[in-house]
């Protein structure tokens, strides 16, 4: 199975992820495939979603190179004791040339696994704690204008609206399922691994 990243408004990017029960060695490829595409991409975190699987898993590494920084691969995160406010730029590979000030915590406590089972207990603050919230965003079905104040959104209408448009129309010529198939296709994997 060859994984690509996948473009607002695909249904699945607004799919509520599934904590994932099991983890095997085609779960561990397919986490080593998403570090490869987000590098590939220039970006520093990607969600299951953006690659059209419904599992709460999403890869990271805030200095976006390979073979630099930290790799994260984190499953069924839980953010809980936010603190402070801080606003900062966001873009998303799913949401490509787009992006606006999104408003979050500066600190938060998160609950994981990483891809081998071991429990991850730590808390996060700056860069690398927005890359989590946005990651974890993604696997709630929120996407970072969701977060935007209605005047900052409407400044990326246009962009929204190329996007949507551009989907649908490859909708309407067949080259990409209807939204009902779409979704209907994630079923498999929330058996097979949730």
């Amino acid at each position: 199975m060859s994984l690509e990243i996948i473009y607002y408004p695909h249904p699945t990017l607004r799919y509520v992820s599934k904590p994932i029960k099991r983890v095997d060695a085609e779960l561990r490829k397919i986490a080593d495939e998403m570090l490869e595409l987000m590098y590939q991409a220039k970006g520093v975190g990607l969600a299951a979603n953006q690659v059209d699987l419904p599992l709460r898993m999403f890869v990271a590494n805030p200095s976006g190179e390979k073979g630099s920084g930290e790799e994260f691969v984190i499953l069924n995160p839980e953010v809980s004791r936010p603190k402070g406010n801080e606003v900062g730029e966001e873009g998303c590979l799913s949401l490509p040339g787009l992006t606006g000030d999104v408003v979050r915590p500066k600190s938060i406590r998160i609950s994981a696994f990483d891809i081998k089972g071991n429990q991850i207990e730590t808390t996060l603050e700056g860069f690398l704690a927005r890359i989590f919230l946005h990651e974890i965003d993604h696997l709630d079905g929120t996407l970072f204008f969701d977060r935007m104040s209605d005047h900052a959104t409407q400044e990326l209408e246009a962009g929204i609206d190329e996007l949507e448009t551009d989907f649908r129309s490859k909708q309407a010529t067949g080259s990409v399922p209807s939204d009902q198939e779409l979704i209907a296709r994630l079923a498999e994997w929330t058996q097979k691994y949730c």
